[in-house]
């Protein structure tokens, strides 16, 4: 198996709106969660109770589709409303992800990360030495999973920023960018993901749910041709629509039916009658 380190704060964690989007299932794609593979379902993380759709799922969908013969596992531990600081060598996020990632490497083989943070630095000039901050980061990682030509995908910030909100406040989001884009270039195997015309929730300052399944497109669009990705893709409706049209599967359909049973969606009976008629 697969796998790839999700890290960042609260736009990689997911704050889309659950019901704003339909739901992506796949049983080769799994998420770690209490030391264990299982079937990937969102919210991928729990950093909040509050936590939503982010650029994960559809990032995992689009790789699928050229990999229907292979599993890919997703490590959450992106965390809410954290600084660039936050991630430095010797703190818990850090620590926390490394740990999770190379208990995760004992099964999967690592295959990249996707990182997308910066929006808790946007004002009071933190940018000027934001780059530096962020190479540290992305070098620390490598240097510590052993990986020195590991992928790193970086997420631009949304424009919708430093506008209403909560996003109010993070004014600074397009030097952010420019800081960003100055690590990517001098990063080898280091790609950057347009956030070019993605919306937000009425917050402010979180990607709402149609648009984080468009950057997961672009995530993954950046780590399989490895470029940067400068802007909105042409074809992410079409992405989209295949991924939502595959046929779910036979484990598929009995993981989802006990899910609505297990929620109370469904009686006892009504669940024993459509089991049986899925396993017959």
């Amino acid at each position: 198996m697969k796998s790839i380190l999700l890290i960042g704060q609260s736009n990689m964690a997911g704050r889309g709106y659950i019901n704003d989007v339909l739901a992506i299932y796949n049983e080769k794609i799994e998420m770690l969660r209490n030391g264990r593979w299982q079937m990937m379902a969102e919210p991928i993380h729990f950093d909040r109770e509050v936590a939503g759709i982010g650029p994960a799922a559809s990032f995992a969908a689009a790789w699928m589709q050229e990999h229907p013969n292979e599993k890919l596992g997703l490590i959450p531990c992106a965390e809410g409303g954290s600084s660039i600081d936050e991630w430095g060598a010797d703190q818990l996020l850090t620590r926390h992800a490394l740990a999770e990632t190379k208990f995760a490497m004992e099964s999967s083989e690592l295959i990249g990360i996707l990182w997308h943070q910066g929006e808790n630095d946007s004002l009071n000039g933190r940018y000027k030495n934001y780059a530096e901050k962020l190479k540290a980061v992305l070098e620390h990682f490598r240097r510590e999973l052993d990986l020195p030509r590991l992928p790193i995908i970086v997420g631009e910030l949304p424009d919708f920023l430093g506008k209403n909100g909560f996003g109010l406040s993070a004014t600074e989001f397009a030097e952010i960018n420019h800081e960003m884009a100055k690590v990517v270039t001098n990063l080898a195997d280091c790609y950057l993901v347009s956030a070019e015309k993605l919306s937000a929730n009425p917050d402010g300052i979180h990607i709402d749910a149609k648009s984080q399944r468009r950057f997961g497109i672009r995530y993954y669009e950046a780590f399989a041709t490895k470029r940067d990705v400068l802007h909105a893709l042409g074809n992410e409706d079409e992405q989209l629509s295949l991924i939502y049209g595959r046929e779910t599967s036979k484990n598929e359909k009995i993981y989802l039916l006990s899910r609505d049973f297990a929620l109370g969606k469904i009686s006892y009976q009504k669940f024993i009658e459509m089991f049986t008629a899925i396993t017959s």
